[in-house]
């Protein structure tokens, strides 16, 4: 299938695209070929390891090619779509590299997702087989699987990794049967769909994300330099794999283009990251915000000596406050690095020269000077300087539509180009960017509208909360009521308690919390960001001021 078809794949204008590619923004290089280069440069240094099992880059490119192989035998050719759901193990990288090799175009589906995710992506993207993992939850998959089968009778493969049970006969087939003798692997296009990523900040199924070769490749070249990896990095995955933010900022990509080392690990909490990065000396890792938050917990006494290699933590996904960005430093003992991006694109940076205070209070700078930045008002005209507005962004390797969805592309870009964030923030005098919340997080109470983020800092300065968020519920008087729920150490906080700590902090009354739901912990996405229509859909019971 013509992968520029304009229904999947909205490209740059062709007078800005020609301009990357004589500026050599573009390069002319497919993502597969990229890391391929590294495997040629330094063959025998260390690329992935998992569980006491270590791939070199040569043998990391032999496993990526005896999988491409194995693909092809299947019928897979350039331009096939495939589900890819992999946990973090050793498996992710060659699958990865092996569809990229063909031109295969990998949609990156998170291991926390399920059969009504998976259904709908195999659906819209007309996939020809789906990558799966047993693990541990063998018969969860496995159902999983076999309702996908059933929903989508197009799909003519369930790759099953390591190994299909025994009993599987078609549409299953093992991971580790895919073998067999050399076929011509075919030149990728680099300015065609290299793979297909989620887009963040929805609990529903969302909207997919065509990144081309051309683009991505890009955006990891451009994360490497401001990041500075070299072939000394080690990079600890924690985060899922198949996640933008782990897969390229610069992370796994980044760091095995640039001769690194991968050390992958299968759960992000501290008894089980912490001796890896001891293990390994890893240097940098990336973190969400309510897992940094769990490792400044559970720091000890010898934490800072434990973690003495590790030179650069990443964090971003979420809004990270600022007093918790101050402990980095000091619990943790190594460089913060704040990281504010969108699959869609634009990625931001604080950088090693910023003061504490830039690095704690902003979410960074655009790493590209080719990046695009407008703040605008409800009507789409630019705000003052300093003023808060939605982010609108364009540039080489943010995307100008999403994937069959031309509805959705009129209201989601401008006329321009400009991908509309639905990010409230306000840029300083540098440039950096200071996230204030979501256009659409907001809760709209009888006319007064309120960031939820704002109240949310707020709650969390009370000393017996330990997690809050602030949801909408709708109200017959007032349209929308805010709801606040509270992770909290004392059982008996009570709402006009709470209430009336926010009032001493000056908050307007329009933006105390109408109802206080009281929680063990939040519900998180798969990425880790609080689930907030998971909250909405929650029928406890609340208390009324």
């Amino acid at each position: 299938m013509n992968q520029r078809d304009d229904a999947e794949f909205t490209p740059w204008p062709e007078s800005e695209a020609a301009r990357y590619r004589r500026a050599g923004i573009w390069r002319g290089i497919a993502l597969a070929e990229a890391v391929h280069a590294t495997a040629v440069r330094t063959p025998y240094a260390p690329a992935v390891s998992y569980r006491g099992r270590t791939l070199t880059h040569i043998e990391l490119y032999r496993r990526a090619a005896e999988l491409a192989t194995g693909f092809s035998n299947l019928g897979l050719a350039s331009g096939d779509r495939v589900v890819l759901q992999l946990a973090n193990d050793d498996l992710f990288v060659p699958a990865l590299l092996g569809l990229l090799r063909l031109g295969v175009v990998p949609v990156l589906a998170l291991p926390s997702h399920r059969h009504a995710e998976i259904t709908a992506y195999c659906r819209m993207t007309s996939a020809r087989a789906y990558i799966a993992q047993l693990g541990e939850s063998r018969a969860h998959v496995g159902e999983t699987a076999q309702r996908v089968v059933d929903a989508c009778p197009e799909l003519q493969h369930i790759v099953m990794c390591p190994a299909a049970p025994d009993d599987a006969g078609p549409p299953y087939v093992s991971l580790s049967s895919l073998v067999g003798g050399p076929v011509d692997f075919p030149a990728v296009e680099s300015g065609a769909t290299g793979l297909l990523l989620l887009s963040g900040g929805s609990t529903g199924t969302p909207k997919l994300i065509p990144r081309t070769h051309d683009d991505y490749l890009y955006s990891i070249h451009a994360s490497i330099e401001v990041c500075d990896f070299t072939h000394e990095t080690v990079y600890l995955a924690v985060l899922p794999m198949g996640h933008n933010f782990t897969l390229s900022s610069p992370g796994i990509l980044g760091t095995l283009v640039a001769g690194g080392h991968v050390v992958v690990s299968p759960s992000p909490a501290p008894s089980v990251a912490w001796p890896l990065i001891e293990e390994h000396e890893v240097t940098v890792t990336a973190l969400v915000p309510s897992l940094l938050a769990m490792w400044l917990r559970t720091s000890e006494a010898d934490t800072r000596e434990r973690l003495r290699s590790l030179r650069t933590l990443q964090v971003g996904g979420a809004r990270l406050d600022p007093d918790t960005a101050r402990q980095v430093f000091d619990t943790l003992g190594c460089q913060l690095q704040q990281v504010y991006g969108m699959a869609e694109g634009l990625v931001c940076y604080t950088r090693t020269d910023d003061s504490i205070e830039t690095i704690c209070q902003t979410q960074g700078r655009p790493m590209s000077p080719h990046d695009e930045l407008l703040v605008v008002d409800d009507l789409g005209s630019p705000v003052p300087p300093g003023h808060v507005g939605e982010l609108l962004t364009r540039g080489p390797y943010t995307i100008r539509g999403y994937y069959r969805a031309a509805a959705h592309n009129a209201e989601a870009f401008s006329d321009q180009g400009y991908y509309r964030t639905g990010d409230l923030v306000r840029l300083t005098d540098s440039g950096h960017v200071v996230v204030v919340g979501r256009s659409k997080d907001q809760i709209n109470r009888g006319g007064e509208k309120i960031a939820a983020p704002e109240i949310e800092r707020h709650l969390c300065e009370h000393t017996s909360v330990e997690a809050a968020a602030l949801v909408a519920m709708p109200d017959d008087v007032l349209g929308e009521r805010a709801c606040a729920y509270v992770v909290s150490t004392d059982p008996r906080l009570s709402l006009p308690a709470l209430r009336g700590f926010l009032r001493e902090r000056g908050l307007a009354d329009h933006k105390l919390p109408d109802d206080l739901r009281l929680l063990k912990a939040l519900p998180l996405t798969g990425v880790g960001k609080v689930d907030k229509r998971a909250l909405q859909q929650l029928n406890v019971t609340g208390e009324r001021p």
